[in-house]
């Protein structure tokens, strides 16, 4: 058998030598062995991140999926080689499915006009998962518009939908409305409905795209709720046990466990899920969800990709300053929360770190900058907040 080393296998498929190292240590890739310290990869390996693996995610013997379950988010739920995205939506056969398809490529790359303009014609479809899909895309859409009562409009009647189940839904119908609603509450951070069920009790019933990214929803859940260990369990856990590669559920796990290493202090390993989540998004330009979680990412975007790819960095800035708008709006009259919204996007990742006890010298080296700089920016932060202490900070940032 012929073997090519890592650097081969790193060009080859466009992923970082480092990566690629972890993926064999993590017996990703069928036939690659270690010797004299080299990782060598068989010629014949398939590329990682679309390679089916040995530890499958579970499979169920649930009824068959629905219309409602089979059409709902049909791009989250499709696997496909990063870099073919588009190419892939174009093959789809014509119709609804392919629309929404379409709906959610432009909303994950950062165009929600289009987005919004797709899915208004299907909010009053009869197909039960693309009015579900066409109502959060459209929520979330019109949130990075700027467009309130629109997106007030489509979380109402996503929690309408969601409290008109009755017993006799059928069991999938009512799977798919239980992720909708926990997407729609608990990425706005927004307490869940009432008689909310938890959506662990219906995992099993959502196709393996839709599944994957209901377990980044538990994660970011488990996240508010500052258990940020378990959230890494479920996010890595998750992503080791995909069969197949989804981009889109793959970027949110792998943004929520920077999330929680850097509420654990541990960078390095933050900036190993970052960049998974670069390598994945990259080629498609689906960047929509690291402007949608800057703020919470503790300026491993300053850190890491600002520098060497300061043109996305730019793109994925104006994305933070359009959704952070529309998400205060909605969240801090629901919640009574203040977060902060006159600060910029580095002022508020220095303050953000500064809330969880940072010092300004470990903010300075994660950033790049001096204690003294960095001391510079907490007072403007102060003054911005009209606070005068520091441990005050925690009041105006993102939980």
């Amino acid at each position: 058998m012929e073997y090519m080393s890592i650097k081969q296998a790193s060009e080859k498929w466009n992923i970082s030598e480092r990566m690629l190292q972890k993926y064999c240590a993590l017996n990703r890739i069928e036939g690659a062995k270690k010797t004299d310290g080299r990782w060598t990869i068989p010629l014949t390996a398939e590329d990682p991140r679309i390679n089916r693996q040995r530890n499958k995610m579970p499979s169920y013997n649930a009824k068959p999926q629905s219309m409602a379950a089979s059409s709902l988010m049909p791009l989250m739920n499709s696997s496909f080689k990063p870099g073919t995205c588009l190419d892939y939506i174009e093959k789809m056969e014509p119709g609804t499915q392919k629309d929404i398809a379409k709906a959610e490529f432009y909303y994950f790359s950062g165009h929600p006009e289009q987005a919004a303009e797709i899915c208004e014609l299907y909010m009053a479809s009869e197909n039960e998962g693309a009015r579900l899909s066409a109502f959060l895309i459209y929520a979330y859409s019109n949130l990075a518009i700027g467009h309130i009562n629109q997106t007030r409009y489509a979380l109402n009647e996503l929690s309408r939908i969601f409290s008109s189940e009755s017993n006799n839904t059928e069991i999938n119908v009512a799977a798919a409305k239980s992720f909708v609603a926990s997407a729609a509450s608990v990425l706005l951070h927004l307490p869940l409905p009432d008689n909310f069920t938890r959506i662990t009790g219906y995992l099993p019933l959502l196709p393996p795209g839709v599944r994957a990214f209901a377990f980044y929803v538990q994660a970011h859940y488990t996240y508010l709720q500052k258990d940020y260990g378990k959230s890494i369990g479920i996010t890595e856990t998750t992503l080791a046990m995909l069969s197949e590669m989804y981009p889109i559920p793959a970027i949110y796990l792998h943004l929520v466990a920077v999330m929680d290493y850097m509420s654990l202090k541990q960078p390095e390993k933050a900036k190993e899920h970052l960049l998974a989540a670069w390598e994945i998004a990259m080629p498609d330009g689906l960047i929509e969800g690291f402007g949608e979680h800057h703020g919470l990412l503790g300026g491993m975007l300053e850190s890491v990709i600002k520098k060497s790819w300061p043109d996305e960095f730019k793109k994925i800035i104006n994305i933070t300053y359009r959704f952070s708008a529309g998400w205060r709006k909605i969240h801090n009259p629901t919640t009574g929360e203040d977060v902060a919204d006159n600060l910029t996007t580095t002022e508020f990742a220095i303050a953000m770190l500064a809330a969880r006890g940072w010092t300004n010298q470990e903010i300075g080296e994660h950033l790049n900058i001096s204690p003294n700089t960095v001391k510079q920016y907490i007072s403007v932060c102060l003054h911005k907040l009209n606070i005068s202490r520091r441990q005050d900070l925690k009041n105006y940032m993102l939980k």
